[in-house]
Protein backbone atom coordinates (compact mmCIF):
# COMPACT_ATOMS: atom_id res chain seq x y z
CA UNK A 1 0.00 0.00 0.00
CA UNK A 2 1.55 3.74 -0.61
CA UNK A 3 1.54 6.67 0.81
CA UNK A 4 -1.43 8.20 -0.31
CA UNK A 5 -3.73 5.23 0.36
CA UNK A 6 -2.54 4.82 3.86
CA UNK A 7 -3.31 8.24 4.97
CA UNK A 8 -6.94 8.00 3.16
CA UNK A 9 -7.71 5.23 5.19
CA UNK A 10 -6.27 6.99 8.34
CA UNK A 11 -8.32 10.09 7.55
CA UNK A 12 -11.39 8.63 7.03
CA UNK A 13 -11.58 7.14 11.07
CA UNK A 14 -14.77 8.75 12.14
CA UNK A 15 -13.66 10.65 15.38
CA UNK A 16 -16.99 10.16 17.07
CA UNK A 17 -20.36 8.45 16.33
CA UNK A 18 -21.79 12.00 15.50
CA UNK A 19 -19.77 12.37 12.77
CA UNK A 20 -19.66 8.34 12.13
CA UNK A 21 -23.95 8.99 11.91
CA UNK A 22 -23.69 12.64 9.27
CA UNK A 23 -21.05 10.53 6.86
CA UNK A 24 -23.43 7.56 6.28
CA UNK A 25 -26.47 9.66 5.89
CA UNK A 26 -24.17 11.44 3.23
CA UNK A 27 -22.84 8.41 1.81
CA UNK A 28 -25.69 5.64 1.65
CA UNK A 29 -23.74 3.10 -0.28
CA UNK A 30 -21.22 2.45 2.77
CA UNK A 31 -23.55 0.72 4.24
CA UNK A 32 -23.03 -1.70 1.44
CA UNK A 33 -19.70 -2.92 0.17
CA UNK A 34 -16.50 -1.15 0.59
CA UNK A 35 -17.10 1.66 2.87
CA UNK A 36 -13.62 3.05 2.54
CA UNK A 37 -14.47 3.69 -0.78
CA UNK A 38 -17.72 5.42 -0.19
CA UNK A 39 -15.72 7.85 2.60
CA UNK A 40 -13.24 8.77 -0.05
CA UNK A 41 -15.96 9.61 -2.91
CA UNK A 42 -16.91 12.40 -0.41
CA UNK A 43 -14.33 15.06 -0.77
CA UNK A 44 -16.93 17.49 1.30
CA UNK A 45 -16.73 15.87 4.65
CA UNK A 46 -14.44 17.42 7.84
CA UNK A 47 -12.52 15.71 10.46
CA UNK A 48 -15.16 17.26 13.49
CA UNK A 49 -18.20 18.99 12.87
CA UNK A 50 -20.12 20.59 15.88
CA UNK A 51 -23.50 19.20 17.16
CA UNK A 52 -26.34 20.67 16.87
CA UNK A 53 -28.58 21.05 19.74
CA UNK A 54 -32.57 21.10 18.55
CA UNK A 55 -34.37 24.09 19.35
CA UNK A 56 -36.82 22.31 21.48
CA UNK A 57 -34.30 21.11 23.97
CA UNK A 58 -32.78 24.62 24.14
CA UNK A 59 -35.88 26.31 25.49
CA UNK A 60 -36.49 23.14 27.49
CA UNK A 61 -33.47 24.23 29.61
CA UNK A 62 -33.91 27.95 29.80
CA UNK A 63 -37.74 27.33 31.25
CA UNK A 64 -35.76 25.01 34.11
CA UNK A 65 -33.22 27.76 34.73
CA UNK A 66 -35.82 30.10 35.00
CA UNK A 67 -38.36 28.38 37.39
CA UNK A 68 -35.14 27.34 39.71
CA UNK A 69 -34.60 30.82 39.69
CA UNK A 70 -38.12 31.95 40.87
CA UNK A 71 -37.92 29.58 43.84
CA UNK A 72 -39.00 31.45 47.16
CA UNK A 73 -35.31 31.61 49.63
CA UNK A 74 -35.59 29.04 52.57
CA UNK A 75 -34.69 29.99 55.82
CA UNK A 76 -32.07 28.17 57.28
CA UNK A 77 -33.19 26.56 60.61
CA UNK A 78 -29.40 26.78 61.91
CA UNK A 79 -28.07 30.14 61.20
CA UNK A 80 -25.31 30.19 63.61
CA UNK A 81 -24.16 27.23 61.76
CA UNK A 82 -23.54 29.62 59.08
CA UNK A 83 -20.73 31.77 57.90
CA UNK A 84 -22.17 34.02 55.45
CA UNK A 85 -26.59 34.20 55.59
CA UNK A 86 -28.72 32.70 57.37
CA UNK A 87 -31.22 31.81 54.32
CA UNK A 88 -30.39 29.23 52.05
CA UNK A 89 -31.01 30.94 48.07
CA UNK A 90 -29.64 29.96 44.71
CA UNK A 91 -27.37 32.82 44.77
CA UNK A 92 -23.90 31.10 43.36
CA UNK A 93 -21.53 31.14 45.73
CA UNK A 94 -18.81 33.75 45.17
CA UNK A 95 -21.06 36.42 44.39
CA UNK A 96 -21.47 39.81 46.44
CA UNK A 97 -23.87 39.58 49.76
CA UNK A 98 -27.50 40.00 48.74
CA UNK A 99 -28.21 43.64 49.57
CA UNK A 100 -30.84 44.46 52.25
CA UNK A 101 -30.97 40.32 53.53
CA UNK A 102 -30.22 39.67 57.04
CA UNK A 103 -26.42 38.26 57.38
CA UNK A 104 -24.98 36.31 60.37
CA UNK A 105 -21.39 37.88 62.07
CA UNK A 106 -20.13 35.79 64.77
CA UNK A 107 -17.85 37.71 67.10
CA UNK A 108 -15.14 36.38 69.68
CA UNK A 109 -14.15 38.14 72.89
CA UNK A 110 -10.32 37.44 74.36
CA UNK A 111 -11.72 34.93 76.63
CA UNK A 112 -13.15 32.75 74.06
CA UNK A 113 -16.27 33.80 74.33
CA UNK A 114 -19.03 34.25 71.13
CA UNK A 115 -21.83 36.19 70.23
CA UNK A 116 -24.04 35.51 66.68
CA UNK A 117 -25.62 38.96 65.57
CA UNK A 118 -28.15 39.36 62.76
CA UNK A 119 -27.34 42.24 60.73
CA UNK A 120 -28.03 43.71 57.16
CA UNK A 121 -24.92 43.47 54.18
CA UNK A 122 -24.35 47.23 54.18
CA UNK A 123 -23.92 47.03 57.79
CA UNK A 124 -20.39 48.92 59.15
CA UNK A 125 -17.83 47.75 62.05
CA UNK A 126 -19.01 50.43 64.26
CA UNK A 127 -22.51 49.27 63.92
CA UNK A 128 -21.02 45.98 65.14
CA UNK A 129 -19.15 47.39 67.89
CA UNK A 130 -22.04 49.49 68.72
CA UNK A 131 -24.37 46.63 69.21
CA UNK A 132 -22.08 44.82 71.20
CA UNK A 133 -21.57 47.30 73.47
CA UNK A 134 -25.09 47.83 74.01
CA UNK A 135 -25.29 43.60 74.53
CA UNK A 136 -22.65 43.69 76.67
CA UNK A 137 -23.50 46.65 78.63
CA UNK A 138 -20.17 48.08 78.50
CA UNK A 139 -18.90 52.10 78.20
CA UNK A 140 -18.60 53.16 74.58
CA UNK A 141 -16.08 55.38 72.87
CA UNK A 142 -14.21 55.38 69.60
CA UNK A 143 -11.51 52.73 71.01
CA UNK A 144 -14.01 49.79 70.19
CA UNK A 145 -12.84 47.76 67.22
CA UNK A 146 -13.29 44.44 65.39
CA UNK A 147 -10.60 43.06 64.32
CA UNK A 148 -10.53 40.36 61.45
CA UNK A 149 -7.76 37.01 62.61
CA UNK A 150 -6.32 34.47 60.31
CA UNK A 151 -4.76 32.50 62.60
CA UNK A 152 -3.26 30.25 60.07
CA UNK A 153 -1.41 32.90 58.80
CA UNK A 154 -0.28 34.46 61.67
CA UNK A 155 -2.41 37.70 60.28
CA UNK A 156 -4.32 40.22 62.48
CA UNK A 157 -5.66 43.98 61.23
CA UNK A 158 -8.46 46.11 62.86
CA UNK A 159 -10.76 46.88 60.53
CA UNK A 160 -11.87 50.69 59.72
CA UNK A 161 -15.16 51.93 61.14
CA UNK A 162 -16.50 52.52 57.44
CA UNK A 163 -16.01 48.83 56.50
CA UNK A 164 -18.63 46.48 55.64
CA UNK A 165 -18.27 43.34 58.23
CA UNK A 166 -20.53 40.75 56.09
CA UNK A 167 -18.07 42.11 52.99
CA UNK A 168 -15.16 41.17 55.04
CA UNK A 169 -16.30 37.94 56.11
CA UNK A 170 -17.70 36.70 52.60
CA UNK A 171 -13.52 36.75 51.41
CA UNK A 172 -13.01 34.41 53.81
CA UNK A 173 -11.80 30.61 52.94
CA UNK A 174 -14.72 28.41 53.26
CA UNK A 175 -14.30 26.37 56.29
CA UNK A 176 -11.28 27.86 57.30
CA UNK A 177 -9.98 29.41 61.23
CA UNK A 178 -10.77 33.15 60.39
CA UNK A 179 -12.64 34.74 62.82
CA UNK A 180 -13.41 38.54 64.53
CA UNK A 181 -12.58 39.46 68.04
CA UNK A 182 -13.77 42.57 69.47
CA UNK A 183 -11.39 44.12 71.65
CA UNK A 184 -10.48 48.47 72.14
CA UNK A 185 -7.96 49.49 69.94
CA UNK A 186 -6.15 52.68 71.60
CA UNK A 187 -4.03 53.08 68.80
CA UNK A 188 -6.36 53.77 65.98
CA UNK A 189 -7.12 57.06 65.96
CA UNK A 190 -3.82 58.16 68.00
CA UNK A 191 -2.65 60.37 64.85
CA UNK A 192 -5.87 62.82 65.44
CA UNK A 193 -5.28 63.28 69.33
CA UNK A 194 -1.80 64.63 68.79
CA UNK A 195 0.76 65.93 66.17
CA UNK A 196 1.46 64.28 62.85
CA UNK A 197 5.36 64.96 63.38
CA UNK A 198 4.73 63.61 67.03
CA UNK A 199 3.79 60.08 65.77
CA UNK A 200 6.53 60.24 62.06
CA UNK A 201 10.02 60.93 63.36
CA UNK A 202 11.31 63.38 60.85
CA UNK A 203 13.67 61.28 59.06
CA UNK A 204 10.51 59.61 57.65
CA UNK A 205 8.54 62.57 56.59
CA UNK A 206 9.87 63.69 53.16
CA UNK A 207 9.54 67.24 52.45
CA UNK A 208 9.51 70.80 53.83
CA UNK A 209 9.13 70.09 57.36
CA UNK A 210 10.02 73.98 58.42
CA UNK A 211 7.83 75.37 56.62
CA UNK A 212 5.09 73.56 58.54
CA UNK A 213 6.57 74.25 61.88
CA UNK A 214 4.37 77.22 62.97
CA UNK A 215 1.12 75.42 62.16
CA UNK A 216 -1.47 74.43 64.47
CA UNK A 217 -2.97 70.78 65.25
CA UNK A 218 -5.84 71.30 62.78
CA UNK A 219 -4.07 72.66 60.27
CA UNK A 220 -1.16 70.16 60.32
CA UNK A 221 -4.04 67.41 59.98
CA UNK A 222 -5.82 68.87 56.99
CA UNK A 223 -2.19 69.17 55.57
CA UNK A 224 -1.39 65.48 55.66
CA UNK A 225 -5.33 64.20 54.50
CA UNK A 226 -4.48 66.80 51.81
CA UNK A 227 -3.88 64.68 48.19
CA UNK A 228 -1.65 67.57 47.04
CA UNK A 229 0.57 68.52 50.43
CA UNK A 230 0.88 64.84 51.41
CA UNK A 231 4.58 64.00 52.53
CA UNK A 232 6.57 61.24 51.04
CA UNK A 233 7.33 58.60 53.88
CA UNK A 234 10.51 56.73 53.55
CA UNK A 235 12.75 54.45 55.69
CA UNK A 236 14.34 51.06 55.94
CA UNK A 237 12.45 47.92 56.10
CA UNK A 238 13.87 44.54 55.83
CA UNK A 239 12.54 42.68 52.90
CA UNK A 240 12.91 39.03 52.00
CA UNK A 241 14.54 38.21 48.94
CA UNK A 242 12.06 36.29 45.86
CA UNK A 243 15.45 34.41 44.67
CA UNK A 244 16.94 33.45 48.51
CA UNK A 245 15.62 33.03 51.68
CA UNK A 246 17.07 35.59 53.10
CA UNK A 247 16.45 39.20 54.70
CA UNK A 248 17.59 42.13 53.34
CA UNK A 249 17.44 46.05 54.51
CA UNK A 250 15.99 48.28 51.63
CA UNK A 251 15.51 51.78 51.84
CA UNK A 252 11.40 51.75 51.23
CA UNK A 253 9.79 54.97 49.65
CA UNK A 254 5.69 55.53 50.07
CA UNK A 255 4.00 57.67 47.38
CA UNK A 256 0.50 58.13 46.27
CA UNK A 257 1.51 55.96 43.39
CA UNK A 258 2.41 52.63 45.52
CA UNK A 259 5.32 51.20 47.59
CA UNK A 260 8.33 51.38 46.53
CA UNK A 261 12.26 50.24 47.52
CA UNK A 262 15.85 51.49 46.20
CA UNK A 263 18.15 48.77 44.72
CA UNK A 264 21.02 51.16 45.79
CA UNK A 265 21.32 52.45 49.43
CA UNK A 266 18.50 55.55 49.83
CA UNK A 267 18.85 56.98 45.89
CA UNK A 268 15.30 58.26 44.37
CA UNK A 269 16.77 58.21 41.08
CA UNK A 270 14.22 56.15 39.21
CA UNK A 271 16.56 53.59 37.57
CA UNK A 272 16.96 52.39 40.89
CA UNK A 273 13.58 52.25 41.85
CA UNK A 274 11.59 49.06 42.03
CA UNK A 275 8.04 48.64 42.31
CA UNK A 276 6.77 46.64 45.65
CA UNK A 277 2.95 46.78 46.15
CA UNK A 278 -0.29 49.05 45.63
CA UNK A 279 -1.34 50.13 48.76
CA UNK A 280 -4.64 50.74 47.30
CA UNK A 281 -5.35 47.02 46.24
CA UNK A 282 -4.24 45.45 49.78
CA UNK A 283 -4.96 45.34 53.26
CA UNK A 284 -2.50 46.05 55.76
CA UNK A 285 -1.84 43.54 58.74
CA UNK A 286 0.37 42.75 61.72
CA UNK A 287 2.58 39.67 61.93
CA UNK A 288 1.39 38.06 65.11
CA UNK A 289 3.96 35.06 64.88
CA UNK A 290 6.86 36.55 62.10
CA UNK A 291 9.37 34.76 63.54
CA UNK A 292 8.03 31.85 64.07
CA UNK A 293 5.42 31.45 60.65
CA UNK A 294 7.81 33.46 58.23
CA UNK A 295 11.75 33.53 60.00
CA UNK A 296 11.59 37.19 60.31
CA UNK A 297 14.51 38.99 62.06
CA UNK A 298 12.70 41.00 64.78
CA UNK A 299 9.04 40.40 65.98
CA UNK A 300 7.55 43.83 64.58
CA UNK A 301 6.59 42.61 61.24
CA UNK A 302 3.97 43.42 58.74
CA UNK A 303 2.61 42.45 55.32
CA UNK A 304 0.35 43.26 52.26
CA UNK A 305 -2.48 41.13 51.58
CA UNK A 306 -4.19 41.74 48.21
CA UNK A 307 -7.76 42.12 48.29
CA UNK A 308 -8.21 39.02 45.57
CA UNK A 309 -5.82 36.90 47.61
CA UNK A 310 -8.58 34.79 49.87
CA UNK A 311 -5.90 31.90 50.84
CA UNK A 312 -2.78 30.54 50.93
CA UNK A 313 0.92 32.65 51.41
CA UNK A 314 2.55 32.48 47.95
CA UNK A 315 0.77 36.70 47.09
CA UNK A 316 2.06 38.22 50.71
CA UNK A 317 4.20 40.85 50.62
CA UNK A 318 6.05 40.35 53.90
CA UNK A 319 7.64 43.42 55.59
CA UNK A 320 9.47 44.32 58.92
CA UNK A 321 11.08 47.32 61.00
CA UNK A 322 13.53 47.37 63.89
CA UNK A 323 11.23 48.52 66.86
CA UNK A 324 7.39 48.86 67.59
CA UNK A 325 7.49 52.45 66.67
CA UNK A 326 8.50 52.32 63.42
CA UNK A 327 6.50 49.43 62.68
CA UNK A 328 3.16 51.95 63.75
CA UNK A 329 4.35 54.65 61.43
CA UNK A 330 4.24 52.79 58.52
CA UNK A 331 0.82 51.33 59.64
CA UNK A 332 -0.67 54.28 60.11
CA UNK A 333 1.09 55.82 56.95
CA UNK A 334 -0.34 53.37 54.61
CA UNK A 335 -3.70 53.49 56.35
CA UNK A 336 -4.14 57.26 55.34
CA UNK A 337 -2.43 56.74 51.87
CA UNK A 338 -5.25 54.50 51.36
CA UNK A 339 -8.48 56.27 53.29
CA UNK A 340 -6.97 59.73 52.93
CA UNK A 341 -10.00 62.06 54.73
CA UNK A 342 -12.80 59.20 55.71
CA UNK A 343 -10.33 58.23 58.40
CA UNK A 344 -10.82 61.45 59.66
CA UNK A 345 -14.30 61.84 59.15
CA UNK A 346 -14.62 58.43 60.90
CA UNK A 347 -12.63 59.50 63.98
CA UNK A 348 -14.91 63.22 63.97
CA UNK A 349 -18.49 61.14 63.77
CA UNK A 350 -17.18 58.53 66.08
CA UNK A 351 -16.27 60.82 69.03
CA UNK A 352 -18.93 63.35 68.54
CA UNK A 353 -21.60 60.84 68.59
CA UNK A 354 -20.47 57.16 69.51
CA UNK A 355 -24.02 55.43 68.48
CA UNK A 356 -24.17 57.19 65.44
CA UNK A 357 -22.73 54.71 63.53
CA UNK A 358 -25.63 52.65 64.55
CA UNK A 359 -29.52 52.65 63.07
CA UNK A 360 -30.30 55.86 62.26
CA UNK A 361 -34.33 55.58 63.34
CA UNK A 362 -32.96 54.25 66.82
CA UNK A 363 -33.59 56.46 69.13
CA UNK A 364 -32.88 56.53 72.62
CA UNK A 365 -34.87 55.27 75.46
CA UNK A 366 -37.02 56.87 77.83
CA UNK A 367 -34.92 56.51 81.27
CA UNK A 368 -31.41 57.81 79.27
CA UNK A 369 -33.73 61.14 78.11
CA UNK A 370 -35.05 62.00 81.66
CA UNK A 371 -31.50 62.12 83.42
CA UNK A 372 -30.83 66.04 83.35
CA UNK A 373 -28.12 67.42 85.62
CA UNK A 374 -30.05 69.21 89.07
CA UNK A 375 -28.43 71.65 91.32
CA UNK A 376 -30.42 71.42 95.17
CA UNK A 377 -28.16 73.62 96.71
CA UNK A 378 -31.08 76.27 97.09
CA UNK A 379 -34.16 76.09 98.75
CA UNK A 380 -35.70 75.11 94.77
CA UNK A 381 -34.07 72.50 92.60
CA UNK A 382 -33.11 73.89 89.19
CA UNK A 383 -31.88 71.68 86.22
CA UNK A 384 -28.77 72.69 85.36
CA UNK A 385 -28.52 73.85 80.98
CA UNK A 386 -25.12 74.84 81.38
CA UNK A 387 -22.69 71.68 80.46
CA UNK A 388 -19.33 72.91 81.41
CA UNK A 389 -21.41 74.09 84.71
CA UNK A 390 -22.80 70.59 84.66
CA UNK A 391 -19.18 69.06 84.51
CA UNK A 392 -17.34 71.46 87.31
CA UNK A 393 -20.61 70.33 89.70
CA UNK A 394 -19.91 66.51 89.06
CA UNK A 395 -16.15 66.81 89.74
CA UNK A 396 -16.92 68.76 93.28
CA UNK A 397 -19.90 65.64 94.30
CA UNK A 398 -16.37 63.37 93.50
CA UNK A 399 -14.28 65.25 95.06
CA UNK A 400 -16.62 65.35 98.16
CA UNK A 401 -17.44 61.91 97.86
CA UNK A 402 -13.99 61.11 98.13
CA UNK A 403 -12.86 63.46 101.15
CA UNK A 404 -15.85 61.67 102.77
CA UNK A 405 -14.44 58.23 102.02
CA UNK A 406 -11.29 59.15 103.30
CA UNK A 407 -12.35 60.81 106.51
CA UNK A 408 -14.49 57.48 107.33
CA UNK A 409 -11.39 54.84 106.42
CA UNK A 410 -9.20 57.41 108.86
CA UNK A 411 -11.70 57.31 111.76
CA UNK A 412 -9.96 54.53 114.79
CA UNK A 413 -11.69 51.59 114.80
CA UNK A 414 -11.85 48.66 117.20
CA UNK A 415 -8.98 46.33 115.50
CA UNK A 416 -6.84 47.83 112.96
CA UNK A 417 -7.29 45.76 109.85
CA UNK A 418 -8.10 46.70 106.40
CA UNK A 419 -11.20 47.98 106.04
CA UNK A 420 -13.96 45.63 104.63
CA UNK A 421 -15.02 47.77 102.14
CA UNK A 422 -11.94 48.55 100.66
CA UNK A 423 -10.18 45.57 100.97
CA UNK A 424 -11.38 43.61 97.55
CA UNK A 425 -13.16 46.57 96.19
CA UNK A 426 -10.48 46.65 93.62
CA UNK A 427 -11.22 43.39 92.14
CA UNK A 428 -14.39 44.74 90.43
CA UNK A 429 -12.89 47.31 88.45
CA UNK A 430 -12.26 47.14 84.79
CA UNK A 431 -8.68 47.97 85.01
CA UNK A 432 -7.53 44.92 87.54
CA UNK A 433 -7.07 41.63 85.64
CA UNK A 434 -5.81 39.41 88.89
CA UNK A 435 -3.17 37.20 88.78
CA UNK A 436 -1.50 37.82 85.22
CA UNK A 437 1.76 36.95 84.10
CA UNK A 438 4.51 39.42 82.49
CA UNK A 439 4.30 38.02 79.48
CA UNK A 440 0.79 37.97 79.41
CA UNK A 441 0.41 41.55 80.09
CA UNK A 442 2.65 42.58 77.45
CA UNK A 443 0.67 40.86 74.80
CA UNK A 444 -2.35 42.05 76.12
CA UNK A 445 -1.16 45.77 76.24
CA UNK A 446 0.65 45.59 72.78
CA UNK A 447 -3.08 43.94 71.48
CA UNK A 448 -4.80 47.24 72.39
CA UNK A 449 -2.95 49.79 72.00
CA UNK A 450 1.05 50.89 72.33
CA UNK A 451 -0.30 54.57 72.95
CA UNK A 452 1.19 56.53 76.33
CA UNK A 453 -1.03 56.05 79.12
CA UNK A 454 -2.27 52.56 78.75
CA UNK A 455 -2.28 50.10 82.21
CA UNK A 456 -3.26 47.78 84.40
CA UNK A 457 -3.44 46.30 87.78
CA UNK A 458 -2.67 42.88 88.13
CA UNK A 459 -1.11 40.66 91.07
CA UNK A 460 2.55 40.45 91.92
CA UNK A 461 3.79 37.03 90.93
CA UNK A 462 6.39 37.65 93.10
CA UNK A 463 4.95 39.54 96.36
CA UNK A 464 2.40 37.41 97.78
CA UNK A 465 1.42 40.43 99.28
CA UNK A 466 1.88 42.80 96.39
CA UNK A 467 0.46 44.48 93.03
CA UNK A 468 2.18 45.92 89.67
CA UNK A 469 1.03 48.57 87.66
CA UNK A 470 1.96 47.79 83.89
CA UNK A 471 2.46 51.52 82.03
CA UNK A 472 2.77 52.05 78.54
CA UNK A 473 5.05 55.00 77.59
CA UNK A 474 7.05 55.54 74.38
CA UNK A 475 6.24 52.37 72.71
CA UNK A 476 7.76 50.52 75.88
CA UNK A 477 5.94 48.75 78.64
CA UNK A 478 7.04 49.16 82.32
CA UNK A 479 6.51 47.79 85.68
CA UNK A 480 6.02 49.46 88.93
CA UNK A 481 5.40 47.62 92.25
CA UNK A 482 2.64 48.24 94.47
CA UNK A 483 3.35 47.27 98.38
CA UNK A 484 1.45 47.35 101.06
CA UNK A 485 2.75 49.61 104.13
CA UNK A 486 1.35 50.44 107.49
CA UNK A 487 1.34 53.76 109.23
CA UNK A 488 -0.27 54.13 113.03
CA UNK A 489 -1.17 51.13 112.44
CA UNK A 490 -3.69 51.76 109.61
CA UNK A 491 -2.80 49.72 106.05
CA UNK A 492 -1.82 51.45 102.97
CA UNK A 493 -0.50 51.52 99.61
CA UNK A 494 2.62 52.82 98.27
CA UNK A 495 4.77 52.99 94.95
CA UNK A 496 7.50 54.87 96.00
CA UNK A 497 8.26 53.19 99.55
CA UNK A 498 5.96 55.05 101.39
CA UNK A 499 6.17 58.66 100.81
CA UNK A 500 3.24 59.00 98.65
CA UNK A 501 0.29 56.80 100.93
CA UNK A 502 -3.02 55.69 99.59
CA UNK A 503 -6.02 53.80 101.18
CA UNK A 504 -6.74 51.29 98.28
CA UNK A 505 -5.60 50.80 94.77
CA UNK A 506 -8.83 52.60 93.79
CA UNK A 507 -7.68 55.76 95.28
CA UNK A 508 -3.81 54.88 93.54
CA UNK A 509 -5.49 54.86 90.12
CA UNK A 510 -7.44 58.04 90.77
CA UNK A 511 -4.82 59.89 91.82
CA UNK A 512 -2.28 58.67 88.78
CA UNK A 513 -5.31 59.63 86.21
CA UNK A 514 -4.91 63.07 87.38
CA UNK A 515 -1.52 63.49 88.56
CA UNK A 516 1.26 61.79 87.21
CA UNK A 517 3.54 60.86 90.29
CA UNK A 518 6.28 59.16 90.22
CA UNK A 519 5.13 58.01 86.52
CA UNK A 520 6.47 58.67 83.32
CA UNK A 521 2.64 59.66 82.26
CA UNK A 522 -0.80 59.99 83.74
CA UNK A 523 -3.08 56.72 83.17
CA UNK A 524 -5.22 57.32 80.49
CA UNK A 525 -6.72 54.23 78.83
CA UNK A 526 -7.16 50.80 80.90
CA UNK A 527 -6.57 47.39 79.01
CA UNK A 528 -10.18 45.87 79.44
CA UNK A 529 -11.60 41.97 78.52
CA UNK A 530 -15.14 41.55 78.71
CA UNK A 531 -17.52 38.48 77.84
CA UNK A 532 -19.73 38.26 75.21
Amino acid sequence: MDLEALESSHSSAPDNLYERESRTSRCPSAKQGHPEKAEMLSPDLKRSQPLLIQSHKWGRLRDEESRSASLPDIPNPFPELCNSSPILNNTPSGRSPKEGGPHVVKVYSEDGTCRSLEVTAGATARHVCDMLVERVHCLSDESWSLMELHPHLGLERCLEDHESAVEVQAMWPVGGDSNFIFRKNFAKYELFRGSPYALFPEDMVGGNLAAQKGLTHSELVQNFLNSGSWPEIQGYLHMKESSRKVWKRFFFFLRRSGLYYSTKGTSKDPRHLQYFADVNESNIYCLTQGKKMYSTPTEFGFCLKPLKMRSGTKGLKILCTEDEQARTCWLTAIRLFKYGAQLYKNYQISKRNPQSWGDPTKQRSASDSTLVPMDFSGCTGRVIENPLEALSVALEEAQSWRKKTTHRYSLPTPCQATPPNSAGIHKAQPWYHGRLSRDETQRLIMQQGMVDGVFLVRESTRNAKGFVLSLCHLQKIKHYLILPCEEEGRPYYSMDDGETKFIDLIQLVEFHQINRGILPCTLKHYCTNVAL
